[in-house]
């Protein structure tokens, strides 16, 4: 009965303060907002971060040019890009023991027009082996081959942003699509793997070179055989590397090694999140207690009287 009879005043006397009660659980509802928002964030992040490695393949090793470091200047880094040719025939013959396949990599920003419909694409030029190296599957017509890349053929692999964006329902196999004023033949669309991916339009590395006039390579990629030899195929690398240019001229990275640097990145943000969080549980526990001390000395007469009455605690409600 005290329980039922506790209630009943305590509706009485929020019905009584509606503003007062309005505001007490605004003040709640911000605080538990702040902080499931932050836990849902941090958690958002990371599976993103963790899907999309997924999703670039497996055991990659990475050369860069500059110093490796991603706070610096990455427009600095490309002026002093020395990347080539020989430096991909340096890796082979110096540090193949554990690497199953390498490729150049060229990333260009680029508007892809197909007849009055244009969309900006990131366009991908890499050899035949990359397209397995990072688990492109193909779902419609076929991937270019070995002597399309030698010969710098116009042929293009389109992701199925491309396709929708550009050829809704068409049949985009076969059709001619401008890139960088020359004109590629789509013959393959491969299936969905992100958001990063998906708007790509892959390239022989050759035909990517011939079309922009691209001398150094924007990265170099490997493969390795096996997570366990990823270690020592940096060192190797490093080392035939190291025949041709300066140790602050490239760096050789793992996919760890990056999604590292992504994950201390994101505790900072994080860290900053955690902050505004703290200040808004604090702002709302000040306004809450704030409340509850005037409604407090509102009551010190209804307290008064009750106690005299002999009322304990519990009955009173404080």
């Amino acid at each position: 009965m005290l329980i039922q009879e506790s209630f009943k005043t305590a509706l009485i006397s929020l019905s009584a303060n509606k503003t007062r009660t309005f505001l007490t659980l605004l003040g709640v509802v911000i605080g538990v907002f702040a902080v499931v928002s932050l836990v849902a964030i941090g958690k958002g992040a990371q599976n993103y971060i963790t899907k999309e490695f997924d999703a670039l393949g497996s055991n990659l090793l990475f050369v860069s040019p500059g110093s490796g470091d991603f706070a610096g200047d990455p427009a600095l880094q490309l002026t002093k890009n020395p990347l080539e040719e020989k430096h991909i025939k340096l890796i082979q013959n110096y540090a193949n023991e554990h690497i199953v396949a390498i490729s150049p990599y060229y990333v260009i920003g680029e508007t892809a027009e197909y007849k009055t419909k244009n969309f900006f694409a990131e366009i991908t030029g890499v050899n035949v082996e990359s397209i397995k190296m990072f688990n492109y599957n193909v779902t419609q017509g076929r991937e270019f081959t070995t002597v399309e890349e030698k010969n710098s053929s116009k042929v293009a692999i389109v992701g199925p942003q491309i396709q929708k964006e550009l050829f809704e329902n068409v049949n985009p196999l076969d059709k001619l699509i401008k890139i960088g004023g020359d004109s590629y033949k789509v013959i393959g669309v491969f299936e969905e793997k992100g958001d990063n991916y998906d708007d790509q339009i892959i390239v022989p590395y050759t035909s990517a070179e011939n079309t922009f006039k691209l001398e150094n390579y924007s990265s170099i990629i490997a493969k390795v055989d096996s997570t366990e030899n990823v270690k020592i195929s940096m060192k190797q690398v490093e080392l035939a590397l190291l025949r041709d240019l300066d140790e602050e001229s490239f760096a050789v990275l793992s996919q760890e090694d990056i999604l590292n640097t992504i994950q201390e990145t994101l505790g900072i943000v994080t860290l900053g999140i955690s902050l505004i969080a703290g200040i808004s549980l604090l702002v709302g526990g000040i306004g809450i207690m704030n409340i509850m001390l005037v409604s407090v000395t509102e009551r010190i007469k209804e307290i008064g009287l009750r106690k005299a009455l002999g009322a304990t605690p519990i009955q009173i409600g404080v």
